[in-house]
């Protein structure tokens, strides 16, 4: 089996989200269970450096912006092969992936994320520069979308194709005129192709030309099949419901385990649990400023800073749960408004309220450590990870049930309590006041203690590990063949 794997960002070498931790993990518990991979992402600046990568094949020049190279490498933890579009002019500059260093959409993401598209088309054809070709094409989100596209535009033998959906609000939408310079005849351009209310969609041409389609939790594949959750392609995918599967990210324990994690001050398992907890939270709380009081509930935020993740709801109840006593350490980055709100707060409430602006992988990691009570309002979440690193840190999340969030996380009732499945505290509607009365629970079981540690460690026993989720892949897989077509037994497919 032959799998080529394409991503716009791929942890460590480039992150701006739970996509990067998906397109290093699984990719690598598939290469355990004996698949071989290879792994597609841009050349931005220094990933090159860092995969040891050196040219291996000239691309072309498809859309008349200059030559682009295909360089070859490895992915520093995996090992797994890594192809790299090379493109300086598209791909290697000053910001993030997608944004400039003000937070600015690049303007020329279109012909960026084309050009990858175009790249792992290519990779899969006869034509293709490198002697290696896959059976199976497992693309991710937007950025890709216009491979599925492509390979339908072109013809011929071509390999079985995945498309999975991380959010379905990112979309890719650019200018109809886009259409012929990057290649496709207009005939595409229409409701039963690429076109969405008068854009050219990479994530519609996913939607449309993928054989099989899936996202990243069970709950949110029935979500975005409504209006609620589907901004507006709904209708498309109910459509291909039948193509429609939902398949439960993972987490990466060898990452993310405090008994084995070098970013804390101690390590810690369900044994440790009391001592591993309170010398991380003391940790934290001097590190950020925070007044050291291990009586007082620490509420830990790693996250995008908007309104898709509640960010403006947990502003509303900070005053009342901060009257209560409860500190709030915030990692994350966003919305400008919403930075500068929480800086505010911060600077209003020294020792109770720490923000950090950006992104940082160990004190995230800290955080989950020192932290108490993950705090995750999403109004959608397709998957989430943070809460689930969270369980195994003995931190309860306290999450609105939508998506991955509810597929992870089970209610302290008092049922799950009796039967010892609670894992954490969930709120059913994304409302302030829900919000709120669902903090107020949490830090009533912190400080009542009766509960506590016996959720912690119902919550540290969770296994979310990538294996059930690279062997339900695996069966997707061996239900495509070449060309795109069902096989019509497992027996005979031929991968």
């Amino acid at each position: 089996m032959r799998l080529l794997f394409a991503s716009s960002e791929i942890y460590p070498l480039a992150k701006t989200g739970g996509l990067a931790d998906v397109a290093a993990s699984l990719p690598a518990a598939l290469g355990r269970r004996g698949v071989d991979v290879r792994l597609l992402m841009p050349a931005y600046a220094g990933v090159a450096v860092a995969a040891e990568a050196k040219a291996v094949a000239r691309l072309g020049n498809p859309f008349g912006l200059g030559d682009s190279l295909l360089l070859e490498g490895h992915h520093p933890d995996s090992g797994n092969k890594l192809w790299l579009l090379d493109h300086p002019i598209l791909f290697n500059r000053a910001g993030g992936p997608y944004q400039d260093a003000a937070g600015a959409d690049w303007p020329d993401n279109d012909m960026r994320f084309a050009l990858l598209a175009w790249t792992a088309a290519r990779l899969c054809r006869a034509e293709s520069p490198m002697a290696w070709k896959p059976n199976l094409l497992h693309l991710n989100d937007w950025q890709t979308g216009l491979a599925a596209a492509y390979l339908r535009a072109w013809g011929g033998a071509r390999p079985g194709v995945v498309f999975t959906i991380h959010n379905m609000a990112y979309q890719g939408n650019f200018a109809a005129e886009r259409v012929p310079q990057l290649g496709f005849p207009w005939s595409f351009y229409t409701m039963q192709g690429f076109e969405f209310w008068g854009r050219l969609s990479c994530l519609k041409a996913g939607l449309v030309f993928a054989d099989k389609l899936t996202t990243v939790s069970p709950t949110y594949a029935g979500e975005i099949q409504t209006p609620s959750f589907g901004f507006g392609m709904d209708g498309v995918l109910a459509g291909r419901a039948k193509d429609l599967s939902g398949i439960l990210n993972g987490a990466d324990y060898k990452v993310w385990d405090p008994a084995i994690d070098p970013h804390l001050p101690q390590r810690y398992g369900p044994d440790q649990l009391v001592d591993g907890k309170a010398a991380n939270k003391a940790a934290v709380q001097s590190d950020l400023g925070l007044d050291t009081n291990p009586a007082a509930p620490l509420l830990v935020v790693i996250s995008r800073l908007s309104d898709q993740k509640g960010m403006d709801l947990l502003l509303a109840v900070m005053p009342a749960v901060l009257r209560s006593g409860a500190q709030l350490a915030l990692l994350g980055s966003g919305d400008k408004g919403l930075e500068d709100a929480f800086s505010a707060l911060a600077a209003a409430r020294p020792g109770q309220v720490a923000v950090h602006i950006g992104y940082s992988e160990g004190l995230a990691h800290r955080l989950q450590a020192g932290g108490d009570l993950l705090l995750m309002p999403s109004r959608f979440e397709p998957c989430g990870l943070s809460q689930i690193y969270a369980l195994r840190y003995g931190t309860l999340p306290v999450v609105h049930g939508t998506g991955g969030l509810a597929d992870t996380v089970v209610d302290a009732t008092f049922d799950a309590l009796l039967n010892r499945t609670a894992t954490g505290f969930v709120f059913d509607q994304p409302t302030a006041s829900a919000f709120q009365w669902c903090i107020e629970r949490a830090v009533g079981f912190f400080r009542s203690g009766e509960h506590w540690r016996p959720l912690q460690r119902q919550a540290m026993q969770q296994d979310f590990g990538w294996d059930q989720a690279a062997a339900r892949y695996l069966d997707l897989y061996r239900s495509l063949r070449p060309n795109g077509a069902p096989a019509k037994s497992r027996r005979k497919a031929h991968l």
